[in-house]
């Protein structure tokens, strides 16, 4: 039978496509095109039904061959995909590390900048004392301004 042939059928008989546009033939589907070609052109075979199962199993073959090829494919997808997230898990550990590093840096920073104002305080504060100790002075009157006594 004929490619155009089985076309044919297949419009006939409301056959889906797939995405490619090809018609998507299930076995079932296989089997009845070959029952409809056996029954209307049995007179015109010169083979037996047994050369078409022949020809199901190449195809069927190379279908197998053409999906092993697709998985392959895919399989390499995974495995370079697979390193892209193992680079990608070891850049974010990286990055982790020098967060970590930074926040204890800033916390350093504070607890220096703490301390710093603590002594300055506390500095201050003992100046302030100091002055504070100082006998204030009396006020003193106009006689004692004028001749500094």
């Amino acid at each position: 039978m004929s490619e155009q042939a089985v076309r044919a059928w297949c419009r006939r008989n409301h056959v889906v496509k797939d995405a490619k546009g090809s018609f998507a033939i299930n076995k079932s589907q296989k089997t009845a095109i070959y029952q409809h070609y056996l029954g209307v052109e049995r007179k015109r075979v010169s083979q037996p039904a047994k050369a078409s199962c022949e020809t199901c199993e190449t195809s069927e073959t190379a279908l197998i061959s053409m999906l092993q090829k697709e998985l392959d494919r895919k399989n390499e997808q995974l495995s370079v995909k697979d390193k892209q997230i193992e680079e990608l898990n070891a850049r974010l550990a990286e990055v982790s590390s020098a967060l970590v590093a930074a926040q204890q840096t800033a916390q350093a920073a504070q607890v220096l900048h703490a301390g710093t104002i603590q002594q300055q305080l506390l500095t201050d504060g003992v100046g302030a004392d100091q002055q504070s100790q100082k006998k204030p002075e009396q006020p003193r009157n106009w006689w004692s301004r004028l001749f500094g006594k």
